[in-house]
């Protein structure tokens, strides 16, 4: 065996890469996402690689699955089992107001995802130590289930007590009984998923695992039948959403770690591409067909948080700090009460913008790049598909152009200014608004639409430069190669740092990193593939937030608030004199694997001049009108290439555009690197 496979699930398309660890040669492939049956997508693009899947070692897979579920509330049928009195802790929440709805005059609630008749409550507690006050009612918990399993035909249950992060005695006893009486039905229980307080955040992560737990479980088993039919015995593997990936066996226990799994993807392959070319501050910008991820690297590290939110569903789970925008080549455009409107509905996959000739009726960006003139009717997907460009000029007569009193160019800038708007506003969010100036970054673009869109973008926020890497269509493919086995490991203490004795911290730290130790043991890895950091969660007592510090390398409590102080000061440009609080520990497991090399490409011989295909008119945003670019193929550029602009690169599966006032360079590892023209 000498491969290694990766497949990314989109919205639109199914990307996937293989690599030879003997030759060091990459393929890749796309096809269309099947929305209806998804494996069924993965096993087709799978299956134009042309290999056979006995040479495969490892097999790393990134899936939106679990997202989609939840979006489209499309989960099994769930329950809530909890203490006696606290039902409504799922619904009540927080009940702050989404930022997106805060000035809206009337605030309608988002509909909850499990309906107060599906949540019951059982005699039983513990206190905030995790001592039993109240033993857990058996009997009362055999009802609940019982109502919930045969009257109510719950087929997953999600069980959550109060301070089970403590002492977890009652949630496992409660999941034995269940399991016992009722071996069909699923149980998440979250001593399992989340060992932190918060108990509505907790239960919300826990309900969300349950929700998608039976249909992620199903597809992963049923994935990994066909793949082991077709000879492939190697390790399959799920990207996590905070990077690093599980185990499949072991994702299907706890699905929510993989609900960011599919941008995730795309985060590692930005972090491998900082080390290996030294840029160590990257906005990346990953576009697909339906949506936009953007997330900032700074300083070689790429954000990262341990809550997130899914709709209004909080997580407490590691995830990267990850921007997504509802602007993608298949966003729908429309006139609506004399206004553009652009996405955030998608044409998605099926069927498609209107030029795919697949039922499409609606115009989205790729139609409006087609009009343009930036995409190449006759060379999509490599000349496997044929866009009619009288079909979405059509199309964006009928549902822009005519009702806004707008000639086809100007409805088609239009349509590139609202998602740019979009997006250049979202960066904003993610960079200026945490500090960070985007003219100090380089910006990389990837996805099915980066080359086309991204370079537009850069040049909007004025990053020092674009990149636009080899394989961009298929770049969060090509980062799952890269990742690594990686496991996290929490405890909540909540104390002030002035009632810890450092021999106790260090007690409670080392731990989680036997647990971290044993655990990537078992799967395969030495001592020598073994990289254990040690975390603290900190923050000023009567703070809601914390701060993630690193403990390793520190050997007293002083060095520790001061590390904190440090790190509260670049975050928020100031520290104080008040007492430090140790809220959770946290240790990360990371289990190295084999990586491949970003092969250079050659350089150019003096004598052979950059050959172009030709020339095309089309739409330059920087002169605001149809000019001639020049066309080039990059699978005949070389290193060191430098390209004047307006001009239009075509491969395989994707376009890059640049305008009149900027110009491109092809560096050693064929990546095209686009700066502003000083003028």
């Amino acid at each position: 065996m000498a491969k290694r496979l990766a497949v990314d699930i989109g919205g639109t398309f199914v990307d996937a890469i293989v690599y030879d660890t003997l030759s060091g040669d990459l393929r890749l492939e796309k096809d269309f996402t099947t929305p209806e049956n998804a494996s069924e997508g993965v096993l087709s693009t799978i299956g134009r690689l042309s290999i056979e899947l006995s040479d495969v070692e490892t097999f790393v897979h990134g899936t939106t699955l679990g997202l989609n579920t939840v979006l489209e509330r499309k989960g099994v049928p769930t329950g809530i089992i909890t203490n006696l009195g606290f039902e409504d802790v799922f619904e009540t929440g927080r009940y702050h107001r989404p930022r997106e709805k805060m000035y809206k005059l009337v605030y309608d609630d988002p509909p909850v995802l499990i309906a107060k008749r599906y949540r019951l409550g059982v005699p039983g507690r513990l206190n905030a130590s995790g001592e039993e006050i109240t033993p857990l009612d058996e009997v009362a918990l055999r009802k609940a289930a019982k109502k919930l399993v045969e009257d109510m035909d719950r087929e997953s249950l999600a069980i959550c007590f109060l301070h089970s992060y403590r002492n977890p005695a009652h949630e496992v006893l409660a999941k034995k009984i269940i399991e016992e009486t009722y071996p069909d039905v699923s149980v998440s229980i979250s001593s399992d998923i989340v060992r932190e307080y918060r108990e509505y955040e907790r239960t919300s992560t826990t309900v969300v695992n349950a929700y998608v737990k039976p249909i992620f479980q199903e597809y992963i088993s049923g994935l990994e039948r066909n793949i082991e039919k077709s000879g492939f015995i190697g390790e399959f593997y799920i990207t996590r959403s905070g990077g690093g990936a599980l185990k499949a066996i072991n994702s299907v226990d706890a699905p929510v770690n993989t609900i960011f799994s599919g941008p995730a993807g795309g985060l590692i392959g930005t972090v491998a591409l900082s080390k290996l070319t030294d840029r160590p501050n990257i906005i990346a910008v990953d576009m697909g067909g339906t949506s936009t991820d953007a997330c900032v690297v700074h300083n070689g590290q790429p954000a990262l948080k341990y809550e997130s939110s899914l709709e209004s569903l909080p997580l407490m789970i590691p995830t990267y700090d990850i921007s997504t925008i509802g602007a993608g080549g298949g966003s729908l455009a429309r006139a609506e009460d004399g206004l553009l409107r652009v996405g955030p509905q998608s044409a998605g996959a099926i069927p498609g913008p209107v030029c795919y000739e697949k039922g499409g009726t609606q115009p989205s960006l790729t139609d409006a790049a087609l009009a343009m003139g930036h995409l190449n009717p006759d060379n999509f997907l490599g000349g496997e598909m044929r866009l009619e460009v009288s079909k979405a000029e059509e199309a964006l007569r009928k549902y822009v152009s005519e009702p806004l009193s707008l000639d086809i160019i100007s409805a088609c800038r239009g349509i590139y200014d609202v998602l740019l708007a979009k997006t250049v506003s979202a960066i904003r969010e993610i960079t200026v608004e945490a500090g960070l100036d985007p003219r100090e970054f380089s910006m990389l673009g990837f996805g099915g639409g980066g080359g086309m869109f991204v370079p537009l973008v850069g040049r909007e926020m004025g990053t020092k430069e674009i990149i636009i890497p080899q394989a961009s269509s298929v770049f969060s493919a090509w980062g799952m190669l890269m990742t690594d086995i990686v496991q996290e490991y929490a405890q909540t203490v909540l104390l002030l740092l002035d009632d810890i004795e450092m021999v106790d911290l260090t007690s409670a730290i080392n731990e989680l990193a036997i647990s971290a130790t044993s655990d990537l043991s078992k799967g395969g890895f030495s001592q020598n593939s073994q990289l254990i950091e040690h975390f603290a969660e900190l923050r000023y007592f009567g703070q809601e937030h914390t701060l993630e510090v690193s403990v390793d390398g520190i050997s007293s409590l002083d060095e520790l608030r001061k590390r904190f102080n440090e790190v509260h000061f670049h975050r928020y440009g100031h520290s104080m004199n008040d007492p430090v609080q140790l809220v959770n520990i946290r240790v990360r497991g990371t289990g190295v694997e084999s990586k491949p090399n970003l092969n250079k490409i050659p350089s150019r011989p003096s004598v052979k001049p950059i050959a172009q295909l030709g020339t095309r008119t089309a739409y330059c945003f920087a002169s605001g009108r149809l000019v001639e670019f020049a066309i080039y193929d990059r699978e005949a550029l070389m290193a060191g290439d430098n390209l004047p602009g307006p001009a239009i690169i075509e491969e395989m599966t994707a376009t890059t555009v640049f305008y009149s006032d900027q110009k491109a360079q092809v560096d050693e590892y064929g990546q095209i690197i686009i700066a502003q023209e000083m003028r």
